[in-house]
Formats: structure tokens, sequence, C-alpha cells
């Protein structure tokens, strides 16, 4: 059974109901399942049945200001409070004790004895960090080329995310445009009108970035074979021989470089002729 609380107004009804002149009075507790009315307190259980005979009771003395809208406003579903919990046995007293007893113990163990702390990473291997950064060095890259393609990668990848966005803006821009130009149709219409047109710009972009792509490719060869063909070729079309007495430019005879710059031979043989004389 669904038991309801007591109001303000139901405990005023019960209030008065105890007033009246009434030489008999029905009693409110019609089964054994109902709850007794003894203590009135809000928030006490009330069955619906009992509030019931409560409104007949106060109508037929005379107190229609209790209406039956009345009583029930503001009343909520009874929920009884939970049982309160079992005393615990003596056996399960005594283990709690114990318990407590030897964590006790063990807490003042902790306290006289403490532990030693515990090591670290680096105090356990203390030699990890210096084979760490050999390490490092050791496979560090040494050219670009060992950097990898990063960057190249990054800018494909935003070329791609923009490319699918035009997409989606031109294919919804369109779909939108033949929505509203045929907004006289009807609604089948127009949304096969809308879909078509979708369809035939998106066969449209992808047609257009193909052959985007098909000429690109068609650049590159060409550019492969103008490099083939063009190839550029070293050959030795003069030599020169540095050296003294070197009269020959490849084939060709040098002509003899005349020096204008007097030697003074004749001082020199006198110097050498004083020398032997002394």
């Amino acid at each position: 059974m669904v038991l309801l609380t007591i109001t303000p107004f139901i405990a005023e009804g019960l209030q008065a109901r105890t007033e009246l002149a009434h030489s008999e009075q029905r009693n409110l507790q019609r089964c054994e399942s109902d709850p007794a009315l003894d203590d009135v307190a809000v928030g006490n259980p009330i069955s619906h049945g009992q509030i019931i005979d409560l409104w007949t009771e106060l109508k037929d003395g005379g107190l229609k200001q209790y209406t039956l809208e009345q009583l029930l406003k503001s009343s909520r579903v009874y929920i009884p409070p939970p049982p309160p919990k079992p005393e615990p046995s003596e056996e399960y007293k005594a283990l709690m004790t114990r318990l407590r007893r030897e964590e006790e113990q063990r807490a003042y163990e902790r306290m006289t004895n403490p532990l030693s702390p515990l090591e670290t990473f680096s105090q356990r291997f203390p030699n990890q960090s210096k084979m760490a950064q050999s390490f490092a060095e050791a496979n560090r890259p040494g050219t670009k080329d060992d950097l990898g393609d990063d960057g190249v990668t990054y800018d494909d990848v935003h070329r791609q995310l923009i490319l699918i966005l035009n997409f989606l803006v031109s294919i919804f821009g369109v779909a939108g445009t033949l929505w509203v130009l045929a907004r006289w149709w009807s609604t089948p219409a127009r949304l096969f009108l809308t879909l078509g047109g979708s369809i035939l710009v998106g066969i449209a972009e992808v047609g257009l970035y193909s052959g985007y792509i098909w000429h690109l490719g068609e650049e590159k060869k060409k550019e492969k074979r103008k490099e083939k063909a063009f190839k550029e070729v070293k050959q030795v079309v003069e030599t020169w021989v540095v050296g003294q007495g070197s009269e020959e430019k490849g084939s060709e005879k040098l002509p003899a470089i005349e020096s204008n710059i007097s030697l003074g031979e004749g001082n020199l043989r006198r110097r050498k002729l004083d020398e032997v004389k002394q």
C-alpha cells in the first residue's frame, strides 16, 4: 500500500475532527495496515483512504473549507526511514578490538623503526643518464635527409584539407542556390534538383582536379626530357703550360718575352775580380 505524508492542512483537519460534537466518530483506521493517527505530526504516514474518510467527516460536520484538494496539496509519497542497524555481536566487537590493537602496534613500529628512503632511478642507476646522452649523441641526425620529411608531409596534408574544403564549399553553395531558386517547385522536385546539381558540381570538381594533376605530370615529363636533351658537356678548349723556358701554348708557339731590365753584369764581374785579387 502506498502511504502519503501528513501535510499541515491534514494535521489541522485531524485537530478539528477531535473538536467536532459528534456522538460517534468514524474510526479512520480501517485495517491493520493503516497507520495509527494517535501521534499527529507533519511528515508522518497516512493512507489515501484515511484522507478521504477525514474529508467526508469534516464535510458532514460543516467544515467545508477542508476540501480534498486542500488536504492533498503538497503531500508526497511517504518513504519510511531505514531500519536501525543491528547491534554487532560480541565476536565482531572482539575481532575489531584485536584489529585496532594490531594496527596501533604496526604504527608504533613504523614510528620507532622508520624504513630507509626509497632509492630514485638516478641513484639506483647512476650511469643511465650518461648512457642515454651518449646514445642520443650517437643517433643524432647528421644530414638534412635524416631529419625526415615532416615539413613536406605537413604541406601535403594542408593542401589536401584546403582542397576538400573547397570541394565542400562549392557543392553546398550550389545546392543552397538551387534550393532557393526552386522555392516555387514541389519539395520532391526541389530535392532531386538540389541533389543532381550537387552531384554534377562534385563530378566537375573531380574532373578539373584530375586534369590539373595530369597537366602537372606532363609538365614534369617535359622538363625531364629537356634536361636529357640539353645535357651539359664539359670539354677542354685550351691549355697553358706555366714554367721556365715554356714557349708553347697548346700546340702553338708562344712569342718570346723580351726583358728590358738590366742585370748589371759588369758590376758583378768587377766584384768577382776584386775578390780573387784579395
